[in-house]
């Protein structure tokens, strides 16, 4: 896993979704070219690794 630490100290996991929090949510629709919603429905259906977020975005269920 990649877990850096930010200034204030809180390890930060890059391979994960939050989607409970909205620029996570709206990075990842801007970067897959999807609405948050889909965004979120993703992350619903196949949990929050940023990879199994992904791979579901491209194929466009």
């Amino acid at each position: 896993m990649s877990n850096e630490h930010t200034s204030r100290g809180r390890a930060q996991d890059r391979a994960r979704v939050a989607a409970g929090q909205d620029h996570e949510v709206r990075y990842e629709a801007g970067k897959e070219g999807v609405s948050k919603a889909d965004v979120k429905e993703a992350v619903k259906d196949v949990g929050n690794s940023r990879r199994r977020v992904e791979e579901r975005l491209e194929e466009g269920d």
